[in-house]
């Protein structure tokens, strides 16, 4: 069974920075292209980034390139996002998502705000 749990949202200033983790269970992540999808009232689901098995990112979004990197330890699999100079419209519940199937995980909730 496909088990994907985030970690490490919050509220933060615009301009600040956070770093998401996913744990992820029950299939090779190694081998797996991963993604973060994010949930925002405005614009519903959409792609933030997707990463192939070696590290590469192999998709970012427009609005968040330059500002947020995936990364994965696959020793420890484990899936990273780190966001950086965050805006308000980055407010959203971010979800680690197995690219092949599309399961997430329960999501994170990042909200920027002053």
């Amino acid at each position: 069974e496909v088990q994907l749990v985030e970690s490490g949202g919050g509220l933060v200033q615009p301009g600040g920075s956070l770093r998401l983790s996913c744990t992820a269970s029950g299939f090779p992540f190694s081998t797996s292209v991963m993604g973060w999808l994010r949930r925002t009232p405005g614009k519903g689901l959409e792609w933030v980034s997707k990463i192939a098995p070696n590290g590469d990112n192999t998709y970012t979004e427009d609005s968040v390139k330059g500002r947020f990197t995936a990364s994965r330890d696959n020793a420890k699999k484990t899936l990273y996002l780190q966001l950086n100079s965050l805006k308000s419209e980055d407010t959203a519940m971010y979800f680690c998502t197995h690219v092949i199937t599309q399961i997430r995980g329960q999501g994170t909730q990042v909200t920027v705000s002053s």
